[in-house]
């Protein structure tokens, strides 16, 4: 029964998070969603949280859930900003879309700490420097 239920693999889908401003004084930050996929895809929402430890205490971020609608073939959408106090913490967003009839999710954890200086690259269909999940 198990090996009946289709589990489609997200494998193009990019989540990213680039830094806005060029200006390390004034640095603004946002969430990206990057459709790799040759169809377009529809119904794209994403669930997102914080969550770890900071000066010793567990801590937890709201859950924000955003609905995106549609994102064309090798086109981007914003999901948030984000702010820097929260790069020591897990960041956590579910993506859920559809490709045609078919339902494809998947989670994209970006780790404390994981959004340094020393970890951007140049974010492909937004040419801004950031740190991405695949």
């Amino acid at each position: 029964m198990l090996k009946d239920i289709h589990n489609p693999v997200v494998d193009k889908i990019i989540v990213a998070v680039v830094r806005e401003s060029e200006n390390e004084q004034d640095e603004k930050w946002s969430v990206y969603l990057i459709n790799l996929y040759d169809k377009k895809i529809e119904n794209v929402l994403v669930s997102s949280k914080g969550y770890g430890i900071h000066d010793g205490e567990n801590v937890k971020t709201t859950t924000l859930r955003h609905l995106i609608g549609e994102i064309l073939p090798g086109q981007s959408a914003r999901i948030e900003a984000i702010i820097k106090d929260v790069f020591g913490l897990n960041n956590e967003y579910w993506v859920s879309f559809y490709i045609g009839k078919e339902i494809y999710d998947k989670k994209y954890i970006f780790l404390p700490e994981s959004i340094r200086e020393e970890h951007l690259t140049l974010i492909p269909h937004i040419n801004k420097p950031g740190v991405m999940i695949r």
